[in-house]
């Protein structure tokens, strides 16, 4: 019989979530510290009119004004019509293609990106490089654990890759933003708005590989900057005395209802997957992923986002437990074990 977990009585979080500490009551230290919600939409209009000051001077002549990485999520395309439709922006959406795209999602990207006359580009690596490194993710403890806080291991991995891809993208094509669609739960309203300089570019170069050259040698290297990338972005920096680039989390800062966001994807075509798990709208992968979590750390890697969400009122405690609560569907789980040749 399963041990009954503490959870924080306005959120939900759980006991087993790294340091957290409740009070008498019950209540989780996060939900104690969260601001009032008044002062989080002062906030987030400060940073929704930042990215719009630097929207209006980094309109530059570069074919595209921004590149969007795009998943093919709910979040994500939703995101994506808002820099083309709300914005106005000139938008590339690149999808970085794990192995696990549901196929309803592949063709949510099409439909999506067709419907707002965006241009697409989908990066597809070597699956052989990639389930090498889903593998490594899965088997050794690779992230400290506050990064584990908010994704799981293999969903770093899968972060990191592609993050590397956007980012090339970005500086031979001189877009001045990269654009992601995390949920207001996933991206904290603070690094909403990131501006990315030679030093920090060369840091995340640095930890990929250090995480990843032992394990995939030479292969690593189509997600490695040259020293002709770096020229590039010093030529920038010293053009201009401007970051190389920024990283955007619009709905971060930009109005959230997922009632009205299903509404105005599926206006474009988009529909939901009946092959992913109740966390993911793009990714098969996940559900493997989630399940490598649990029994590694003993708490569910989307419990964070998800009481941000709840204690934002994005959506309700029995909403967010109910997410959380979805036995992960087993079938795919092991069409997931065989494609990565795994027994885990």
């Amino acid at each position: 019989m399963k041990k009954q977990v503490k959870i924080c009585k306005v959120c939900v979080l759980p006991e087993t979530f790294p340091g957290i500490r409740f009070d008498e009551g019950g209540v989780c230290q996060y939900c104690r510290a969260a601001k009032p919600a008044g002062e989080t939409r002062q906030v987030k209009e400060k940073y929704r009119q930042k990215f719009q000051d630097l929207v209006d001077q980094k309109k530059n002549g570069a074919s595209y004004d921004a590149i969007m990485a795009y998943s093919g999520g709910k979040d994500s395309s939703y995101t994506l019509k808002l820099l083309k439709e709300n914005l106005g922006l000139s938008v590339l959406a690149v999808t970085f293609d794990n192995g696990f795209l549901s196929e309803r999602a592949v063709k949510n990207i099409r439909k999506v990106a067709d419907a707002l006359r965006v241009d697409h580009l989908m990066v597809s690596p070597a699956f052989s490089t990639l389930s090498r490194a889903f593998n490594h993710s899965a088997g050794s403890k690779l992230y400290p654990v506050k990064a584990l806080e908010r994704a799981t291991s293999i969903c770093n991995t899968c972060m990191h890759l592609a993050k590397a891809h956007f980012t090339k993208t970005a500086i031979e094509m001189g877009v001045p933003f990269i654009a992601y669609g995390w949920s207001p739960g996933q991206a904290p309203i603070p690094s909403s708005v990131l501006a990315m300089n030679v030093s920090m570019i060369r840091q995340q170069q640095a930890f990929l590989r250090k995480l990843f050259y032992g394990e995939l040698g030479e292969e690593l290297r189509a997600f490695l900057l040259s020293e002709r990338h770096y020229g590039m972005l010093e030529r920038t920096a010293s053009e201009k005395a401007a970051p190389a680039f920024y990283n955007v989390h619009p709905l971060a800062f930009f109005d959230y209802d997922e009632e009205k966001v299903l509404a105005e994807i599926k206006a474009l075509g988009w529909v939901s997957p009946d092959d992913t798990d109740s966390n993911s709208t793009n990714c098969l992968l996940n559900s493997f992923a989630i399940q490598m979590h649990v029994n590694e750390w003993g708490f569910h890697p989307y419990a964070m986002e998800i009481a941000s969400l709840v204690r934002d009122g994005y959506m309700t405690r029995e909403q967010g437990l109910d997410k959380l609560m979805k036995e992960p569907d087993e079938k795919t789980i092991s069409f997931v074990r065989d494609k990565l040749g795994t027994g885990a």
